[in-house]
């Protein structure tokens, strides 16, 4: 069975079709000019933080650790899809907890000079269980869901695939 990670969590809060393409492996244009504007943002950001670790099926932004408190942070682009990163940094922050390390997480958005506190909580924990078990429903569906027309298709990087 696939394993859930943190890119999955994310797409699931935007589309599940795009849950299923990227569970097969089937990546965005990776030249789309979006994609590589966050990357830009991404290694021109935070330039004197420990970045892009990567462990468990993680891959945490930035790590720091402050007053003894360990905190992770996911870098992104632009609040436009906050739901989606604050559940993408919850599900590090409750893989984190599974191992026994207690954090705390920061959503950035560089662009916007704007930083969100992520705190892992029953409610959050809760949602992301129902979530995983979700994605799991999707993951194993024969065929992708039906593509639908939302507001976030518009930049997508799957727009091609999606609608052509």
């Amino acid at each position: 069975m696939k394993k859930i990670t943190g890119t999955l969590i994310w797409y699931y809060y935007i589309c599940p079709r795009e849950v299923w393409l990227m569970a097969r492996e089937m990546n965005p244009n990776q030249e789309d000019p979006f994609i590589e504007i966050g990357r830009i943002i991404s290694n021109e950001s935070y330039k004197r933080e420990k970045k892009e670790i990567r462990f468990e099926g993680m891959v945490i932004d930035l790590l720091k650790i402050e007053k003894g408190n360990v905190i992770i942070g996911e870098v992104k682009k632009s609040s436009r899809f906050e739901k989606s990163a604050k559940m993408q940094l919850a599900f590090y922050l409750l893989k984190l907890k599974n191992m026994g390390i207690n954090a705390k997480g920061e959503l950035l958005f560089p662009k916007e000079k704007k930083k969100i506190e992520v705190i892992l909580n029953d409610e959050i924990e809760k949602e992301l269980k129902k979530a995983q078990k979700e994605i799991r429903g999707i993951i194993n569906l024969e065929k992708p869901p039906e593509a639908k027309k939302m507001k976030f298709c518009k930049k997508c990087a799957y727009e091609e695939f999606c609608f052509s």
